[in-house]
């Protein structure tokens, strides 16, 4: 049974994500602030998080960041804001998606089995260079020199996706099937928010957007 922290400090939303996670064969642990997010975080070791980001003591964006410093997990965030820029901090601080309230149990519970699903998928054993950076797809590790660039899980999943199809226009929809996993009933606009968050990583150059189709991953002569 996979251990699913959630962490929010409104109790009608957390009892009501507890129980219906608990009904779909999940043991969860619950927390309603930053500190103890991270707290329970080292404690449970748990195989997912779903984190609010508006928290008392210090907000869900520097509880990620915590949490994630700790042990590599994969963090679902929950906000009530629809300004991209907050999300772009998420994604940037370790969060590998997103969740606007209100949102319905039903897609939740969604969101959290497909990350869960993409942690549990084998890299291939091989690396390989795109211009100045060498990724390695074993160990899932992106550097430039001797320097590391540090991505998320999902950040690290579309980079690859696009390495092994160097070149070619690949439409979100697809990007959203392969990486996200199916079912998806995630918008395109996620691709995009990921695709500039690797942008603000790796440069504006690697990734190309193919207008009216989704990205590219342009090959450095």
């Amino acid at each position: 049974m996979k251990r699913i922290l959630v962490v929010d400090d409104e109790p009608t939303i957390l009892a009501a994500v507890a129980t219906r996670l608990r009904a779909e064969a999940f043991l969860v642990e619950t927390a309603i602030d930053g500190p103890s997010a991270v707290a329970t975080a080292a404690a449970t070791t748990p195989d997912l998080v779903v984190l609010d980001v508006m928290l008392p003591g210090f907000d869900g964006l520097e509880a990620c960041r915590r949490i994630q410093a700790q042990r590599s997990t994969p963090v679902l965030m929950l906000t009530a804001r629809s300004d991209e820029t907050d999300m772009l901090i998420g994604l940037g601080i370790g969060a590998d998606d997103y969740l606007t309230k209100p949102f319905s149990m039903r897609e939740l519970v969604a969101r959290v089995r497909v990350l869960l699903r993409r942690v549990e998928r084998a890299p291939e054993p091989q690396s390989v260079s795109v211009g100045r950076y060498r990724i390695d797809l074993q160990a899932r590790r992106v550097h430039s020199g001797d320097d590391e660039v540090r991505l998320t899980r999902t950040e690290f999943d579309l980079l690859a996706y696009l390495v092994g199809r160097p070149g070619a226009a690949v439409a979100r929809e697809t990007l959203l099937e392969q990486v996200w996993g199916p079912p998806s009933d995630l918008a395109t606009r996620t691709v995009d928010s990921h695709v500039k968050a690797l942008r603000r990583k790796l440069g504006s150059e690697l990734i190309r957007t193919v207008h009216g189709v989704g990205y590219a991953l342009e090959m450095p002569r």
